[in-house]
């Protein structure tokens, strides 16, 4: 099997010389560049650093809080009634 001879298709004239139009592809033109680049999805150039301040912080959230009392043995008694007595006290 040979191949075709090169008369049988079309050619054009450009700047980088004669080009060979093939039957059935359509050439690329600048239009159609554009369209495949609009059409594809958005991305960036780096990876993005992670938002991890304020109320997306993760790790702040291991954090004790600052005014809260510690457990104590008093905590058992409602605050309008007295503690109970120490023992061995008066």
């Amino acid at each position: 099997m040979s191949a075709p001879e090169p008369s049988c298709f079309a050619s054009e004239t450009t700047d980088q010389g004669e080009q060979t139009l093939v039957p059935g592809v359509a050439p690329i033109t600048l239009a159609s560049r554009l369209a495949w680049r609009a059409a594809q999805p958005l991305g960036g150039g780096r990876a993005q650093r992670p938002c991890d301040h304020g109320l997306f912080d993760t790790s702040a959230r291991a954090q004790l809080e600052l005014f809260d009392a510690p457990p104590c043995a008093a905590a058992d008694h409602h605050p309008d009634e007295l503690p109970p007595p120490e023992p061995g006290g008066g």
